[in-house]
């Protein structure tokens, strides 16, 4: 990329940053709340992803690409669909207002086409990471779609949760060379400046796992002085310096500054910098390449690369760039004041008519956004399959019979009809034959990239593994079994491709993966679970694996039917009338809300029941 493109991309990631750094100061300071209780919003963390956000959408996503956006990052994601002209300005000011743009980016609430949503740390990380292993397991059932990249875009001190590891971990996710994630890594949480640099614990959990790592660590101007003579001392120097140490630099300037720079520095370092006039010696050292748009650029094109295995971006930012409260520890939830936004509209040359002026559609950063809204533009998705799931196979159950048995049946006759059949994927951490899938796995095999050969002769389980298998089995993670559920249920936006999607896990495990499922409903995915054996009474197994509580989940997770049914034809009914309303499809597009029905939860035990009381019932 030449340089005058990289003065049209920092002229819009400025605008970017005003943007914004505006919608939070707007909601706090422009909009009566009528209680006097501080609106929020992160000006913070906004700004460390200004340049990889304005760097993506202005020069290196397409279409077809899918991108989940850093929760606190949701004011940058609003500002640039606003520049591209896909958002109101009349939502501009109404952050977290009733009816206005949400807290975090949000499918369902949000009105500028969120891809993913995001919100509880570490799930909307992941969230793109299934959402590629959905698009393998659809282009090898249905054909190739044009090729997506399923990026995230994520906090550094997102990478404590243990969901991001149980994703990464995961069989079903290995080798998806589609996937990027970006991590910010401005090395602040919440409440402090994080002790240390953990970027070698980081790189070899990722490499350990198949990962290929990325670090942008340098801009342009740092990377110069690096390679002049004494520069290798001023490099040996900031990679060993202390993290606390070097994010105090930006509240500092001029003398102050080079004093604490050189605070415990060899007398080479001190040399080296001496004939740097003071004005130039904090943007030289604080020259961090996650502002550096030439190098975030460069890093994309190596991910795009390796198409062999995931890739991971460590982009060195930071927290606050170029507003006033950059790299304070205490800066996450900090508001500018109203006298500091002043300054900032004034340097940006904007006023009060002006600020929230769409780039002049004449400039070059105008016509660079205008070319770019044609480029992203995608076509509506149909989320109805135009198959017809019949009301009841009509299972038979002529003795005492579980709800389990009978959910495996039904499955089964439902994969006999050819039109049906194929749509329909299942998948379970680690319990399939013991939640009652054999039968489905035996006639339509296991999922993989590649045909494995299979070395068991189980007469009972047919284990067979390909690209035509219909089942996709997970590790022993029921975090993972959600996410993966909630992107499956997605597929006909992500993917182009509505599924039938039915998992099964063990009931009281629910509660292990509960963050996630709520993820998957919240986001408006549709999508069948089965959480067996579940109740008091379970047969000789008794209490080992029981659940009073799955129960209140399933009747008070929003968007979801919750479903326990007793006899054999009931649960006929219901299962084939809940994935009948999801191959019905429901609401049109990705923004609109999702239907009543949402996702369906039955609760399945494994005690038989005799059917005689219903029959006589039916009869009457």
């Amino acid at each position: 990329m030449n340089q005058h493109d990289l003065d049209v991309l920092d002229e819009i990631q400025r605008r970017v940053l005003w943007l914004a750094t505006r919608i939070v100061d707007a909601a706090n300071h422009d909009r009566d709340a009528g209680d006097g209780v501080k609106v929020g919003g992160h000006q913070a963390s906004s700004a460390s992803l200004v340049s990889a956000m304005t760097a993506l959408w202005f020069a290196h996503l397409d279409a077809a690409d899918r991108v989940s956006v850093k929760p606190h990052a949701s004011p940058v994601y609003h500002a640039i669909q606003y520049l591209l002209g896909n958002l109101d300005r009349s939502y501009l000011p109404r952050l977290r207002a009733r009816g206005g743009l949400q807290s975090y980016p949000s499918r369902t609430k949000d009105p500028d086409g969120v891809d993913f949503s995001t919100g509880s740390v570490g799930l909307g990380a992941a969230a793109p990471l299934f959402a590629a292993a959905t698009r393998r397991y659809v282009d090898a059932h249905f054909g190739p779609r044009p090729r997506s990249r399923f990026i995230a875009l994520i906090g550094d001190a997102e990478l404590d949760e243990g969901n991001i590891w149980e994703a990464v971990a995961d069989p079903a996710t290995t080798g998806l060379g589609n996937v990027m994630w970006l991590v910010d890594f401005n090395r602040q949480s919440l409440d402090r400046v994080v002790p240390g640099v953990r970027i070698n614990q980081w790189r070899g959990q990722f490499e350990a796992a198949g990962w290929h790592v990325v670090e942008v660590k340098y801009g342009r101007r740092l990377a110069a002085a690096y390679d002049r003579p004494g520069g290798e001392a001023l490099r040996t120097w900031i990679d060993a310096m202390p993290n606390e140490q070097y994010q105090s630099l930006f509240g500092l300037a001029g003398p102050e500054l080079r004093k604490r720079f050189l605070d415990g520095a060899p007398d080479a370092v001190a040399t080296f910098i001496a004939d740097i006039p003071d004005d130039e010696l904090g943007p030289l050292v604080t020259d961090l390449g996650g502002h550096d748009l030439a190098a975030l650029l460069d890093a994309y094109a190596q991910c795009d690369a390796v198409t062999d295995r995931p890739s991971v971006v460590f982009a060195y930012t930071v927290k606050g760039w170029g507003l006033p409260i950059a790299g304070n520890p205490r800066n996450h939830s900090a508001l500018l004041s109203t006298e500091q936004v002043d300054a900032l509209r004034a340097t940006y040359g904007l006023n009060r008519e002006t600020e929230w002026d769409r780039l002049d559609p004449a400039s070059p950063a105008g016509i660079r956004a205008g070319e770019r809204r044609e480029a992203l533009s995608r076509p509506p998705r149909e989320r109805a399959l135009g198959v017809t799931v019949p009301e009841a196979t009509k299972v038979r159950a002529n003795k005492p019979i579980s709800t389990q048995e009978v959910f495996g049946r039904v499955l089964v006759d439902l994969a006999r009809d050819p039109e049906l059949g194929r749509y329909l994927v299942t998948t379970a951490p680690d319990v399939a034959t013991s939640t009652n899938l054999a039968g489905f796995i035996n006639k339509t095999g296991v999922f993989a990239p590649s045909a494995q050969r299979d070395w068991t002769e189980d007469r009972m389980l047919r284990w067979t593994e390909s690209p035509a298998g219909q089942h996709i089995e997970l590790g022993i993670s029921e975090m993972n079994l959600f996410l993966l559920l909630g992107q499956l249920g997605l597929s006909w936006d992500l993917s182009g491709q509505p599924l039938l999607p039915v998992g099964t896990v063990y009931d009281p495990f629910v509660l292990r993966g509960l963050d996630a499922f709520l993820y998957g409903t919240y986001s408006g995915s549709r999508f069948v679970v089965a959480g067996t054996p579940s109740g008091i009474t379970l047969a000789p197994e008794g209490g080992a694996h029981q659940s009073t509580i799955t129960a209140s989940v399933g009747l008070e997770l929003p968007g979801v039917t919750f479903i326990e049914p007793a006899y054999a034809a009931t649960l006929d009914w219901l299962l084939c009338d809940a994935l009948g309303q999801i191959a019905g499809g429901g609401a049109p597009s990705a923004t609109a809300a999702p239907t009543e029905d949402g996702s369906y939860y039955f609760r399945l035990s494994t005690r038989p029941v005799d059917q005689a009381p219903f029959e006589a019932a039916r009869a009457r």
